[in-house]
């Protein structure tokens, strides 16, 4: 059953130099989970950073760290990221050789398991291992950048699994990474999203409105 809209501000958009206090401030303005992107520059286009400056940052908050992945070969990191203070770890399946023993791994030391589609990955993907999944990630853009535009095509994806889910009966997250702005978010929720990352709409206007972007977010 879908629950009601969660925010996951993705710190990518964060201010680095401040990163510790913009965690804070997330924190203080209603941010239901902190989404950490972790990108290698070899699974994605990009490079953001590593468990060190997860694990420096997790004592600012006891919000729940959302961290995705974006590496390969990514079981040799897995552990790092739970001992950096993760509580939930999302991975792609084109990742690894064998997703399903990733998430295994993941489950195994004490943390909650999520696997992200990217626009070109077919949710049937989900069937063989979804009753071990926490959470399932629709990618609304080509990982790897933020500030890209929302891609259309993620709607049918979310109803798609928002469907699966329901049939499951299972308490699992259904998460939207991408484009997620005040004119997309609705459009997500009401495909069956009930959590949506937003860096560029969190951060947009400074410290001061991040609360009331989270809220217009959330459609209150």
């Amino acid at each position: 059953m879908q629950k009601a809209t969660r925010i996951a501000p993705s710190i990518l958009a964060a201010d680095f130099s401040q990163l510790g206090q913009e965690i804070q401030r997330l924190d203080q303005a209603g941010a239901d989970y902190i989404h950490v992107d972790i990108m290698d520059g070899h699974f994605v286009p990009n490079i953001s950073f590593g468990p060190s400056i997860t694990k420096a940052v997790r004592p600012v908050t006891k919000k729940p760290f959302d961290v995705h992945l974006m590496i390969s070969p990514i079981d040799l990191y897995i552990e790092a990221f739970v001992d950096a203070g993760a509580d939930i770890i999302t991975i792609h399946p084109e990742a690894g050789p064998h997703f399903h023993r990733t998430i295994q791994l993941i489950k195994s030391l004490g943390v909650k398991a999520g696997l992200a589609l990217n626009p070109g990955t077919p949710v049937d993907i989900v069937d063989h291992v979804i009753d071990d999944l926490d959470l399932l990630l629709v990618m609304s853009v080509n990982p790897g950048f933020g500030g890209q535009s929302f891609i259309p095509g993620a709607l049918g994806k979310i109803s798609a699994l928002r469907n699966k889910i329901d049939a499951l009966g299972k308490d699992i997250d259904l998460e939207v990474d991408g484009g997620i702005n005040f004119d997309t978010a609705p459009l997500a929720v009401e495909a069956g999203a009930d959590l949506l990352v937003a860096g560029t709409a969190t951060f947009r206007g400074g410290p001061d409105n991040y609360a009331n972007n989270i809220k217009k977010l959330k459609g209150q």
